[in-house]
């Protein structure tokens, strides 16, 4: 890929290098030869007769062209079909696929808002594909228009917004579609071993949701669980060997929802037979299983990843946009909790054998928000248990890890079942302000003829915190502001998921953080063990 350099396109082209089978050269001109190139990508208006003519030989032969904003009208009408219209005002415009079935579209949302320069194309050829339009006045109006050259594709678009998630996802698929590359029509089989009460349900929905999924099966030792499976999923075939499942031809990928000591043997197994893995969290119990399971991906040529479900959570979304964007200046300590005064249950999750101990439960998500968050080499971590009043069980009633970074940056996590007071969710200090999120208990109450009414409690862990950004004013006060939050969406995960195995789009959580929050972990134990000695962590 080729593209003439622009700032504004810096976002975009961060996208674009962040993927390994990507090769995108940055150029102030365009070469004479382009033979090497699957796709050209210009900016604006400087392109000469004689880059023309290379332009079109280049198309001609196969290739594709993008061309970003205005471009001289000369080769417009001949090579796009379009015509620009007049330009407009700095706006926010709605934009939509003009068919929502378009290859393009696939996992995205219906609409986008992007910001930027309104300028309508024109389309002047019949075989002009409007693939995109704003909605401008009651009318559509196109803004990027694709069309087939002799054996090649051209398409010009006069949106800006580079920096946008959503945008970016349609220029690489659109990319892909002018290079001739495929773009993931096909359907990928998912088995699942491990039907849990909950998250059994959870996946096979978000699977059904994913368009680019098939729900193929369901392993689990329980018969149970295999027949509340075909309650609910009436398609599914259903093992009660894993040995069968990776052995089914129709599963691609296999979804691991058991006990985290289980993790490494099934995924090395599921990884032989060539299956794309996900893992719930934790990945693994220690850095020797999860590099295990790393190579045999990598020795396979599979995927394999953790279900971090909750890099999606709006209060984490919120706070990582905020620190993104320098609204605290540079974070430099964090403070996460979960917990409350409760009694643990009685299944595999409080038996420390089996789920690694009490932090590797909610450790797994929020170590996970730690790690994306403060994006340094851990350096040292300290771990400490408290073992008081639930003796029944043998996970700890209380762990703490603390995190030191390369940066200087500090972090700490706790969980906590002996907590009769809770602290914050949440609790960011930067350089130029403060994040506090507090828990939010919230009842919901159903209107009952007879009763009156019937009272539910929605999951403290579930409900979105009170988030409140805190600025140091010029005059010395600190000013408090609540912070936007954005709407939540449900199956993010496997959406994006999709959109990796399909189309080679970033993955959003990554396996190299889900193997740092297992290190992590493992060194937190280890430091509890010795009553809370420093562990060193290795580069």
């Amino acid at each position: 890929m080729v593209e003439e350099p622009d700032s504004s396109l810096q976002p975009w082209r961060s996208y674009m290098q962040a993927m390994e089978h990507m090769r995108c050269m940055v150029m102030p001109r365009l070469p004479h030869d382009l033979s090497g190139f699957d796709v050209v990508v210009t900016v604006g208006a400087a392109i000469t007769a004689v880059d023309l003519d290379h332009l079109r030989t280049f198309v001609e032969a196969g290739g594709g062209w993008l061309t970003l904003g205005p471009l001289s009208e000369r080769p417009l009408p001949e090579l796009f079909g379009v015509e620009l219209g007049p330009p407009g005002p700095e706006v926010e415009l709605r934009v939509l696929f003009e068919r929502g079935d378009h290859v393009l579209a696939r996992r995205l949302p219906g609409a986008i808002s992007l910001k930027g320069r309104y300028r309508r194309l024109n389309t002047v050829s019949p075989d002009a594909e409007v693939i995109l339009y704003a909605d401008w006045r009651y009318e559509r109006s196109p803004v990027l228009v694709g069309r087939s050259v002799s054996r090649g594709r051209v398409a010009i678009t006069t949106l800006e917004d580079y920096g946008h998630p959503g945008f970016q996802q349609i220029l690489y698929r659109l990319l892909r579609l002018l290079g001739g590359q495929p773009l993931g029509d096909r359907i990928l089989g998912v088995g699942l071993v491990g039907y849990g009460e909950w998250v059994g349900k959870f996946h096979g929905l978000a699977l059904e949701a994913t368009p680019g999924f098939g729900f193929r099966a369901v392993c689990d030792a329980n018969p149970e669980r295999v027949r509340e499976a075909e309650r609910h999923f009436t398609q599914v075939k259903r093992y009660s060997s894993s040995q069968a499942l990776a052995e089914d031809t129709e599963v691609d990928l296999v979804i691991i929802a058991t006990p985290p000591n289980t993790h490494e043997t099934l995924a090395l197994a599921m990884l032989a037979a060539g299956k794309h893995v996900v893992c719930e969290k934790p990945l693994a119990l220690s850095l020797r299983e999860a590099a295990a399971m790393v190579e045999a991906s990598e020795k396979q040529g599979v995927h394999l990843s953790c279900h971090q479900n909750r890099h999606w959570d709006a209060d984490f979304l919120a706070i990582k946009e905020a620190v993104t964007d320098g609204l605290i200046g540079d974070l430099f300590y964090l403070e996460t909790f979960v917990g409350g005064f409760s009694h643990p249950c009685g299944y595999w999750h409080s038996h420390q054998p089996i789920s690694g101990g009490t932090a590797f439960d909610w450790g797994g998500h929020y170590l996970d928000w730690i790690v994306n968050l403060i994006p340094h080499r851990v350096e040292a971590v300290i771990g400490t248990r408290q073992k008081r009043v639930w003796h029944d069980t043998t996970n700890a009633d209380q762990e703490r890890i603390q995190i030191r970074f390369a940066g200087g940056q500090e972090a700490e996590f706790i969980h906590s079942d002996i907590a009769a007071a809770r602290k914050p969710k949440w609790y960011l200090l930067g350089t130029e302000g403060a994040i506090v999120g507090h828990w939010r208990e919230v009842t919901a109450y159903e209107v009952d003829p007879i009763l009156y009414y019937h009272e539910h409690d929605i999951p403290i862990t579930e409900m979105v915190p009170d988030l409140t950004l805190h600025r140091r004013h010029p005059s010395g006060q600190i000013v408090l502001q609540k912070l936007a939050l954005p709407r939540r969406e449900p199956y993010l995960f496997h959406r994006n998921l999709a959109d990796h195995l399909l189309t080679g789009e970033p993955l959003v959580a990554t396996l190299e953080e889900s193997v740092q929050v297992v290190v992590i972990l493992e060194a937190a134990a280890r430091s509890a063990a010795k009553g809370g000695a420093v562990e060193v962590v290795g580069g």
